[in-house]
């Protein structure tokens, strides 16, 4: 189905994503690429990077005409911020190495250390750029392609932030349109507590702190069915956990509200299911987040992302420095101090990236209009059975 690398460092010259598996003729609009990706960029209580940097993902294959043409898409995102570190990340020549601004002093709960210790490496440097959230903004430029192939098929991909710190979002009972709305009007991306939000951020700046966070992705839209029971590795539980475990500093997952149904009797999580018109069988409530037995009901999709606080601490935590094994405060790099809204907007494209390849693995097909006539034919399919079933009630 679809695969996705991509490559680059963090203040390397670019950052590149191939996206290969792509149907033909899906239409690709330059402004909407450039809303997602400055999406990414937002949120109170991010770092000076994103101050130097646009991000613009550039269409360098793939694409004619604005639309996909089924070969590898290419996009690459300019690194602004590379003009000054040419030398120090030059590939061939450059200075010394005993000259350049090395990284002895690994950071706590960052892979410098146990990168250094895997790779041999004298200068966690050469761990960081990669490990570096920086990789993401090409995992947020395939993810707003691939957006528009679910906007064919009438498939939303909403984020919120639901925690920053120990403050909780008091969503109140909102639908999903409020939560959406609310979120959209804010740089927390929260649709409830802003201001308490907003005050543990600047409390844990001003501590030289960092904080993190729970965010929330909805999907509606989706026809029940996708993804398999048949085979561990196919489960949708399966592919969207480690789609959403591979974000940076993300620790922890659940779908639905699977951390409390774990404390509940079954009678009170279960969802019971009532017939519909017309209309496969819905769910009387949602608390299992839209997935059973490893494929999607029908019902919106919900999953959730634990962030922990990222690792860069401006008030430096005790380490060692690996030339003397002596203890030492831990390097610091420039960094944000909370990027929860912007880790919900790369689980959004890691999600979209999921369901688009659970799309094209069970409705396979080389053209974007082939698709919809495909997953067209599925719903109308369900649909017939249960007008069959009334027939034979009133039978």
């Amino acid at each position: 189905m679809l695969r996705l690398l991509t490559a680059g460092e963090s203040h390397g010259s670019q950052i590149t994503a191939i996206l290969d598996g792509v149907p033909a003729g899906l239409r690709v609009d330059p402004e909407a690429l450039s809303r997602g990706m400055a999406r990414r960029q937002a949120g109170f209580g991010r770092g000076a990077r994103q101050r130097i940097e646009s991000d613009e993902a550039r269409v360098v294959s793939g694409v004619r005409f604005g639309r996909t043409t089924g070969a590898p898409i290419t996009l690459v995102v300019e690194n602004r911020d590379h003009a000054h570190w040419v030398e120090i990340l030059s590939p061939f020549g450059g200075p010394k190495e005993d000259s350049v601004r090395r990284i002895s002093r690994p950071r706590p709960g960052h892979a410098d250390l146990v990168g250094m210790l895997k790779y041999g490496h004298a200068d966690a440097r050469d761990v960081l750029e990669r490990a570096s959230a920086r990789e993401s903004v090409a995992r947020v430029a395939a993810g707003e392609v691939l957006r528009g192939l679910l906007d064919e098929l009438s498939v939303s991909v909403d984020s919120h932030v639901i925690r920053i710190g120990d403050v909780q979002a008091d969503l109140g009972g909102l639908g999903s349109e409020e939560i959406r709305r609310r979120a959209q009007e804010n740089d927390l991306r929260c649709a409830g507590n802003y201001e308490a939000m907003r005050q543990a951020i600047e409390s844990s700046s001003e501590a030289g702190d960092t904080l993190g966070g729970v965010f929330e992705v909805i999907v509606e839209g989706l026809p029940p069915g996708l993804g398999s029971v048949m085979a561990p590795d196919r489960k949708l539980d399966t592919r969207l956990g480690a789609a959403i475990l591979s974000i940076p500093a993300v620790k922890g997952m659940e779908i639905g509200s699977a951390f409390v149904n774990a404390s509940l009797r079954g009678s009170q999580v279960h969802d019971e299911i009532v017939p519909a018109q017309s209309a496969p069988p819905r769910r009387a409530a949602n608390r299992a987040g839209g997935l059973e037995g490893g494929m999607t009901t029908g019902e919106a999709l919900v999953v959730r992302g634990a962030m922990k606080p990222i690792s860069t601490l401006r008030k430096s935590l005790w380490s060692v420095d690996m030339d003397s094994n002596t203890s030492k405060s831990a390097a610091f790099e420039r960094s944000d101090v909370c990027a929860v809204p912007a880790a919900g907007v790369i689980a959004e494209a890691v999600v979209i990236y999921v369901l688009v390849d659970a799309f094209l693995e069970m409705f396979s097909s080389d053209t974007v209009e082939r698709l919809k006539i495909s997953v067209s034919s599925y719903r109308e399919e369900l649909a017939q059975r249960i007008k069959d079933a009334e027939k034979r009630k009133s039978d």
